[in-house]
């Protein structure tokens, strides 16, 4: 009998209630703001400022922020003690819900982590949406199977882990059926910087390798759109801190990846200029600044700390730095069109509806950009879109062929 699955639970009630405080605040900041500017009776084109208020206006907004804050914080307070009454959740977490959390983190997540949200996603390494905890006796109760080629499968953006089974297929289930793997699943906050992420999965993934409870044979990484930027990131901070896992890293695979970002959403910066030219509408630009570190590292493929520790993130151009593929590890990238087989022909081919052809493939103007990943190891697929690539029969055999 399939066990009991719960679409909402007291804890995300009062993440939501947080988020709904949250918001009304942001937004008594913003008509603040709008107001002090309009007061001031500027040109259309002058200079805009975002300080507050003052005098007996000023009050007034202060009054409503407190008055929010109280009201917040009590309401908070009674879900906090409602919450311990009730006690550890016994029900499983529906696919509806997995799914509505992902997004809202994929968008908020790093304002959710920042407020110590519930909603806020925890990394773990999950099979079937069911956590592992690493040690090695939990490891081989929950994994009685295991071996010892480990499979890592890292999702892409607003996504969870439970999202790799799409249309009934499981690019995991099929390379354990195929070549032996045993495959996890990793479970992250995608609205958090690539970087944090990076970091975190380097520290997860050297705490796993200690605990596996069988020798190991190699690790091999399939990420999926910024999941394999979480990979390279992790790669990297892994080799910085010496840890042992990277040397165990014997595959990296990257599904519809923007190594060099996704114009997609560089092209929402340009909503932020045009409102900025104005002090009537400069407020406004902060309704397009509401998405997440991971939305805009994802635009430029940043995966470093300091690609957005330094200057501003949601600038129009950012300097990256290029990190290189680790050495000694073989990458491979599987790129996506939506046009048909023999279509443009001579042309330049779009890209799968997300990412642009070229940075899906890690390839650049400029040879120090350029990832270098041999053409025997790229592959373009015809009439996909970003998500095909998760149940694309095309992709499975290309893994197939790659990694058995």
């Amino acid at each position: 009998m399939p066990a009991k699955q719960t679409h909402i639970r007291p804890a995300d009630v009062r993440g939501l209630s947080r988020l709904a405080i949250d918001a009304t605040l942001g937004l008594t900041r913003l008509v603040e703001t709008m107001h002090h500017n309009i007061a001031r009776l500027l040109g259309p084109l002058g200079q805009y400022t975002q300080e507050p208020t003052r005098g007996i206006t000023g009050l007034v907004y202060r009054t409503i922020q407190g008055g929010t804050r109280l009201v917040g914080g009590g309401i908070d307070a009674l879900l906090g003690q409602l919450i311990a009454l009730l006690g550890p959740q016994q029900t499983a977490s529906s696919a509806t819900r997995e799914a509505l959390l992902a997004a809202v983190n994929g968008v908020l997540g790093d304002h959710l982590a920042a407020s110590a949200n519930p909603l806020a996603i925890p990394m773990q390494l999950r099979v079937e949406g069911q956590p592992l905890v690493l040690d090695p006796q939990a490891l081989a109760a929950s994994l009685p199977q295991a071996g010892g080629r480990i499979l890592l499968l890292v999702h892409g953006l607003c996504m969870n882990d439970l999202q790799w089974r799409r249309h009934g297929h499981d690019h995991g289930a099929a390379l354990a059926a195929a070549a032996g793997y045993t495959p996890l699943y990793l479970h992250y906050n995608s609205g958090e910087h690539v970087s944090r992420n990076g970091r975190a999965l380097a520290d997860l993934l050297e705490t796993l390798l200690q605990a596996w409870p069988v020798p190991i044979e190699g690790l091999t990484i399939v990420g999926h759109s910024m999941g394999g930027l979480v990979a390279r990131s992790a790669c990297h901070y892994g080799g910085l801190a010496a840890q042992a896992w990277p040397r165990q890293l014997r595959q990296l695979v990257f599904l519809g990846t923007p190594h060099h970002g996704a114009p997609l959403e560089r092209g929402g910066n340009w909503v932020n200029v045009v409102l900025e030219l104005s002090p009537y509408t400069a407020a406004l630009a902060r309704l397009a600044k509401l998405r997440s570190a991971g939305i805009t590292d994802l635009a430029h493929g940043s995966i470093l700390d300091q690609d957005w520790q330094q200057g501003d993130r949601f600038a129009h151009k950012r300097r990256r730095q290029c990190v290189p593929l680790p050495q000694g590890v073989r990458c491979h990238a599987i790129a996506a069109t939506t046009a048909a087989a023999g279509a443009n022909a001579g042309k330049r081919l779009p890209g799968d509806g997300l990412v642009p052809l070229q940075s899906a493939l890690g390839q650049h103007a400029q040879r120090g950009q350029d990832l270098g990943i041999p053409a025997a190891q790229r592959v373009v697929l015809h009439g996909l879109h970003h998500l095909d690539l998760l149940d694309s029969p095309a992709v499975c055999a290309q893994l197939l062929r790659w990694l058995c």
